[in-house]
């Protein structure tokens, strides 16, 4: 047998293995990006004219960018819910804020109307959604209008009933809810993206994300070192999350292995171990990033569906202070003598 010499094309920043006279496809990991997306090898046989080698790797280029192409565009931009769900939308920017610090700061009102553009692999800073639109995010409503539902499976349906959410169409008196955040559960993911999303703060490094939530004040790890998701996943609150640039300014994030005792949301909608959660973070220009939430789950499920469709976050300055957010057992003590209790009594 010849011996062969591999080589690689480069095209637009991203490497992409390309094949010759033969192209041999090499399996897939969970999560790939698009340069794994072309999955092939070209054999390039010693003593080859420069000219002939050439001519097979143009030729082999053109077959991987057509096979890739669905990939990369359903890894670059989310999937649209559909036309009666609609969009993520954001709230007109006031024309101050106030922070943690009592400060009272110009709003986005005194940004330029035209911003610098999105630096490159870059989503980090302190963004905020505004002052109510992460309260109850997402673009399912629990309206009770079958069109707003997600498409669930007979087990979802079963599960769903389950739970007894103190919001929505399906809500209970507070006294009767079984949300486990009222036990002091954590959100876990991806509620934290659909409930109670306040000012969130990124930071980046090298190999890894870190997502910094106000409410309660979490933290996650997004990797991105090119790693993989372990064999044995023990289910955790957050699951693990990894991260890969899909281009210049979007980083699409896929989390496995969230504990099962966790609500997808607010509304109660639930999952199994299996959920696969998918997100897209996207940074539209210096001053304002876009992120976007799919769930995968085909126990739960009939088709992933999208939980969040480009909800807007606007930058805030480097020195604006996070208030504080924090469920604490003896504020929810209180919260129950006081209203929920009485509440739920009353209505029996």
């Amino acid at each position: 047998m010849a011996d062969l010499i591999h080589l690689r094309i480069v095209m637009g920043g991203d490497q992409f293995r390309a094949g010759g006279l033969q192209i041999q496809t090499a399996p897939l990991p969970h999560f790939v990006d698009a340069a794994e997306a072309a999955g092939c090898i070209v054999a390039l046989r010693k003593g080859e004219s420069l000219a002939m080698r050439i001519g097979r790797l143009v030729g082999s280029a053109v077959i991987v960018a057509f096979l890739a192409a669905p990939f990369l565009r359903a890894q670059v931009e989310p999937p649209q819910p559909p036309p009666t769900v609609g969009k993520s939308r954001g709230e007109p920017p006031p024309p101050t804020i106030q922070d943690g610090w009592h400060r009272i700061l110009p709003g986005m009102a005194e940004v330029p109307k035209n911003p610098a553009p999105a630096p490159r692999h870059d989503i980090g800073g302190t963004w905020d959604p505004g002052p109510t639109q992460g309260i109850q995010a997402g673009v399912r409503p629990d309206d009770g209008i079958p069109e707003d539902q997600p498409p669930y499976t007979p087990l979802g349906l079963e599960k769903l009933n389950e739970n007894k959410p103190s919001a929505g169409f399906r809500s209970v008196l507070p006294g009767d809810t079984n949300d486990p955040i009222d036990k002091g559960d954590p959100q876990g993911m991806p509620r934290e993206d659909l409930y109670e999303l306040r000012v969130t703060q990124i930071v980046q490094f090298p190999e890894k994300v870190f997502v910094l939530y106000t409410n309660g004040r979490v933290w996650r790890v997004i990797w991105t070192d090119g790693r993989d998701f372990p064999k044995d996943m023990e289910q955790r609150w957050f699951g693990y999350s990894i991260g890969r640039w899909v281009n210049d300014t979007t980083l699409v994030v896929e989390t496995r292995g969230v504990d099962e005792r966790t609500w997808a949301d607010r509304a109660g909608r639930p999952h199994s171990a299996d959920m696969v959660v998918k997100e897209w973070f996207h940074r539209v220009n210096q001053n304002r990033l876009e992120l976007s939430v799919q769930i995968d789950d085909s126990k739960m499920y009939t088709k992933p569906w999208m939980a969040l469709y480009k909800l807007p976050f606007d930058l805030r300055s480097p020195d604006y202070d996070v208030r504080e957010m924090i469920f604490a057992p003896s504020d929810f003590g209180e919260y129950n003598r006081l209203l929920a209790n009485p509440v739920s009594d009353s209505g029996k």
